[in-house]
């Protein structure tokens, strides 16, 4: 999973200092695979992982989208659309209401895309002085609308 977070990262032509500053960020250890709370998924094709997500609880009524990458080849497949619908339902099943995403700027309109609103921005965890958005997505509506939709 961290080679495969690499990989989609640099896919948007990040230098390769960049993509070094974020590494450790990126990084999906074992221990982190059994954080109380957390649910990490995998989309793949028979051994082939095409993308993951990774989100955390906050508080009873919100969680984080920790990660959501897709492998560059899986880029505008649908793979991300189906790892974030998954990613709200999955934490709605677990009673959030809504999921926090602090996304790349590159993201942010794939997050809008699919129903989130931007909130503000965070700092960057890996580059000093980069501020990243921050979006909200409301899980009942984003469910409505995904209902709406098929």
């Amino acid at each position: 999973m961290s080679a495969l977070g690499l990989r989609s990262k640099a896919h948007w032509g990040y230098s390769p200092e960049f993509m070094a500053a974020c590494e450790a960020e990126l990084r999906v250890e074992p221990h982190d695979l059994a954080r109380a709370g957390w649910h990490y998924i995998v989309a793949a094709d028979g051994e082939a992982l095409l993308g993951y997500y990774a989100i955390a609880p906050l508080d009873a009524a919100r969680v984080e989208l920790e990660a959501l990458f897709v492998e560059p080849e899986a880029i505008g497949t649908g793979i991300g659309r189906m790892l974030f619908i998954d990613a709200g339902r999955r934490a709605q099943a677990d009673g959030a209401t809504k999921m926090i995403i602090q996304a790349d700027p590159y993201a942010r309109r794939f997050y809008e895309d699919g129903g989130a609103r931007l909130l503000g921005e965070r700092a960057s965890e890996s580059i000093a002085g980069r501020m990243l958005p921050v979006l909200e997505l409301d899980l009942a509506m984003a469910a409505a609308a995904q209902r709406e939709a098929h």
